[in-house]
């Protein structure tokens, strides 16, 4: 593995500076371009505000991606559907809490 070089990535107008070997960087650059877009659709729905609450629901919607992709979960790991119902759950925890911020 070669040394890690810094790459400067950019999510949601907000640079960040990534650590990684030279081979992982197009990778890299290909996640963080994805995470972008990802966190930019969940704002731009409006359903959620805040960077912290943005990210975690892209978090649960790139697991969910993850898990509905593999052939089969390892045992004693969250099946798809678990996962979405967390989300949905999630969704609207945090539009009920958007509702009371507002009201």
């Amino acid at each position: 593995m070669s040394p890690a070089n810094t790459v400067t990535v950019k999510i949601l107008e907000k640079e960040y500076q990534v650590a990684c070997p030279e081979e992982q960087e197009a990778a890299l650059v290909i996640s963080a371009k994805y995470l972008d877009k990802q966190m930019r659709g969940i704002r731009d729905s409006g359903k959620v505000i805040g960077l912290e609450r943005i990210a975690v629901m892209a978090a649960l919607n790139i697991s969910y991606e993850l898990l509905q992709a593999s052939d089969h979960a390892e045992p004693g790991q969250p099946s798809g559907d678990s996962v979405k119902r967390l989300h949905n759950k999630l969704d609207d925890a945090l539009h009920d809490l958007r509702q009371l911020e507002i009201g």
